[in-house]
């Protein structure tokens, strides 16, 4: 219990962070945005933008003003329903509330009697476990709710792309009509996962097997304790590395998704071609360089232009 809790609390951060980055790093007008007045001496040493401003939010939420998508999401993954209020979907809460709040005290309740009970109740483990489980997915289908409900000028939006991905790995791609790379991105995800369940499940096997061998004076296993020690330090960093390339390729797929929003208004034409245009100057006795020679003896240049 105490693991699944914190596994919720570091998914609650890393979306808010991630929030943040689509404000920051992935903002809309991140190709042109000027941060401080080029002609206020003032803001000079304040380079950075603002990521979050709490007035700016509760302002939003009382429809004072306008919220960027990424500071809507930020708010809603620490207040869930907010991104309701903003959206002026007031009957959503109810649901939102009520079924995380019974699913998550109902999961507590079954989890508390398998403690009560020993360790022993796996029924009831299990029970909470599920239940909890719903909670966590009811919370984050607010999330997915309060992004696809957000009102944009923009279409695709890359602000709603990089948390279309973040939510839900591929459903930026999708959004952004590049359905080709769904299987690419997934097959990347899916491989790394197997082999970090894989890798770990290993490493546990020989981690144990050490254990034995180096405490129990009676071990008479077929694999020794230098041996367990080896491969458990082995399948301890290929555990390690898939842990990464996991990231990685999650990381890819959101930044790819906001990349190709951006950049889908991007025209290029098919005649790319590039002309070379050769040409002699004539002299000008105005203006030409006299050597002392004859007269009439006066520069020539050369002139070549490329254009693309």
């Amino acid at each position: 219990m105490r693991n699944f809790l914190r596994h919720i609390i570091i998914g609650i951060l890393l979306l808010a962070g991630t929030a943040v980055t689509s404000h920051a790093q992935f903002k809309e007008g991140a190709f042109t945005q000027t941060y401080n007045d080029q002609t206020d001496t003032t803001g000079v040493a304040d380079t950075t933008d603002k990521l979050f401003s709490f007035k700016e939010f509760f302002g939003g939420l009382a429809h004072k003003n306008s919220l960027k998508i990424g500071t809507m999401f930020a708010g809603s993954a620490v207040l869930p329903g907010t991104a309701q209020i903003y959206n002026r979907q007031y009957w959503k809460l109810p649901i939102i509330y009520g079924g995380i709040g019974a699913l998550a005290g109902s999961g507590g309740y079954y989890l508390s009697q398998y403690k009560k009970s020993g360790y022993t109740d796996l029924h009831a483990k299990t029970t909470g476990t599920w239940l909890m489980v719903g909670a966590g997915l009811v919370y984050w289908g607010s999330l997915m709710d309060g992004v696809a409900s957000y009102k944009s000028s923009k279409d695709p939006d890359p602000g709603r792309a990089t948390l279309y991905s973040a939510l839900l790995p591929g459903l930026g791609q999708i959004y952004n009509g590049e359905y080709f790379k769904v299987p690419i991105y997934w097959g990347c995800l899916l491989g790394a996962t197997h082999f970090l369940l894989n890798n770990n499940t290993n490493y546990k096997r020989f981690k144990r097997i050490h254990n034995e061998a180096t405490t129990d004076p009676n071990y008479t296993g077929s694999i020794s304790g230098e041996t367990a020690k080896w491969y458990r330090d082995e399948y301890r960093r290929y555990r390690d590395y898939s842990i990464v390339a996991t990231a990685l390729f999650y990381l890819i797929q959101v930044i790819d998704a906001n990349v190709f929003a951006y950049m889908h208004d991007f025209e290029v034409s098919d005649d790319i071609t590039m002309n070379l245009e050769p040409a002699v100057i004539a002299p000008d006795n105005a203006y030409a360089i006299h050597t002392g020679k004859p007269s009439g003896y006066n520069a020539v240049g050369l002139r070549l232009g490329i254009t693309f």
